[in-house]
């Protein structure tokens, strides 16, 4: 059995606005939501939202398209998306790392023996915002790295005026990160994942 077939909170939501017909019989509309992990082919859905995101922001993104696509091709199973109808609305991507805190390669490495998984990046579409959709993709991200046994913390680093956002999700502040973007510099955070002692607690994993 895959590790993705055994979450029930990664498969996909079905949430169906029943309709009537003309003939009077109800009719059902495509599946609303759907979660599930990405894959290469999502890379230029996921580069358009990143890039509106932060460029507007910060004026440079967390991940260019050959990054998206290299990371999606190591490790897909540390990403998730969040699909309306079949349309990318938000996504995390990650990566595992092998150190207490976050260096400059974590940027672009991804440490197979690692059990801190980095977050890259989280972002929503544009015309999703302020519905709460980045708080909810989290916690399934993290109920998702739960069930991997490997994973131990969740590690990222982010602006200060992001900080209020990942606390509410259960982060915490570790101090000033080592890594640095040109003139910006971050907070990194870290989330505990209790991996295997939580799998023998919970069937479901």
């Amino acid at each position: 059995m895959s590790a993705l077939s055994a979450l029930p909170f990664l498969k996909p939501v079905h949430l169906r606005s029943p309709r009537s017909s003309p003939g009077g019989q109800r009719r059902h509309t495509l599946p609303a939501s759907e979660f599930r992990c990405l894959s290469p082919e999502d890379a230029v859905s996921v580069f358009e939202i990143e890039r509106e995101a932060f460029i507007s922001v910060s004026g440079d993104c967390p991940l260019h398209l050959d990054e998206i696509r290299h990371f999606l091709n190591l490790c897909p199973e540390l990403s998730l998306g969040w699909f309306e109808e079949g349309r990318l609305v938000a996504f995390i991507i990650g990566s595992l790392w092998d150190q207490e805190r976050l260096s400059q390669a974590a940027l672009t490495l991804h440490k197979p023996q690692g059990s801190a998984v980095h977050i890259h990046v989280l972002a929503v579409h544009r015309t999703v915002r302020q519905q709460g959709k980045g708080s909810i993709l989290m916690w399934r991200y993290l109920q998702y790295l739960r069930c991997l046994p490997f994973a131990r913390r969740a590690l990222l680093m982010c602006e200060d005026f992001l900080v209020p956002f990942y606390q509410k999700c259960g982060f915490e502040a570790l101090g000033p990160c080592q890594v640095t973007v040109g003139d910006l510099a971050f907070v990194e955070m870290q989330h505990p994942v209790r991996g295997h002692a939580f799998m023998r607690r919970n069937s479901g994993c």
